[in-house]
């Protein structure tokens, strides 16, 4: 019997989880080899997995992921250079904050797709436009969130490293940066996932290579099978490399889970 709050074990959570994507498969496949849709609209999973196989033996579709995983790294790469700083600053000096919310707060509702065709102007239709997509995305979201999370630091903490002789550079590193340095990971986790976003809405237009390339490809062809399995590989390395930010996050800063 379930009850509110109450937790789970890690068994029984990797045991539901499971549960969902088996009932998930299931009534895939029941509503296609049921002949319930068309499969000029939905492959049923066995053609999926052909499909798949034939993207990766035959068509080169491992060099589509491998550019795909360098672009939505270097993109990420280059906002959280840049969005970290200035987050941190947003958050420990209120006139610097007070001077750039407004334009971050503007800017994080802009879509970053809106730009594709601006960036095909100023940058053309190589990689520097798709990572450019995937920075403007990430890069305020980033700034913004950071900046709040620095800006909750508890007073009485800053008051004392004041108290014990601190400086204003003294309170960032010593107090600021370790209060928020967990809480700044986990931001970078939840925008690298919202990355794999903005990577395929980059490359779907101009782009001769990755997977939004074959997705664009796929569709032309109605071969519904390729852009499924591209979907599905998609969210696999999205989860992988959540799974894997995550685990780095309880290794670097273990007194988050104390």
């Amino acid at each position: 019997m379930m009850r509110p709050l109450d937790p789970v074990t890690s068994k029984q959570r990797a045991a539901y989880g499971f549960a969902f994507f088996v009932l998930f498969v299931a009534l895939w496949a029941w509503a296609t080899f049921g002949g319930y849709v068309s499969k000029t609209f939905l492959a049923n999973p066995l053609t999926m997995l052909q499909e798949g196989f034939e993207l990766l033996t035959k068509h080169g579709f491992l060099f589509d992921i491998g550019m795909t995983i360098w672009r939505v790294i270097g993109g990420f790469v280059l906002a959280a250079i840049i969005a970290v700083p200035l987050g941190v600053l947003m958050g420990a000096y209120k006139p610097i904050e007070a001077f750039l919310e407004p334009f971050v707060s503007f800017a994080r509702y802009l879509p970053a797709s809106a730009f594709i065709p601006l960036l095909i102007l100023w940058a053309g239709i190589g990689e520097l436009q798709k990572l450019l997509v995937i920075f403007i995305g990430a890069v305020f979201q980033i700034i913004l969130m950071i900046a709040v999370n620095v800006g909750n630091t508890r007073r009485d903490l800053v008051e004392a490293a004041y108290t014990l002789g601190a400086g204003d550079s003294g309170i960032i590193r010593r107090v600021l940066l370790p209060s928020s340095a967990p809480e700044i990971a986990e931001i970078l986790r939840l925008v690298l996932g919202w990355a794999w976003t903005y990577v395929i809405v980059a490359e779907l237009i101009g782009s001769s290579s990755g997977i939004g390339h074959m997705i664009t490809d796929s569709q032309a062809l109605l071969n519904t099978g390729q852009i499924i399995f591209g979907i599905i590989v998609i969210g696999l390395i999205g989860l992988v490399s959540d799974f894997l930010f995550k685990a780095f996050n309880a290794w670097l800063f273990p007194w988050r889970l104390a």
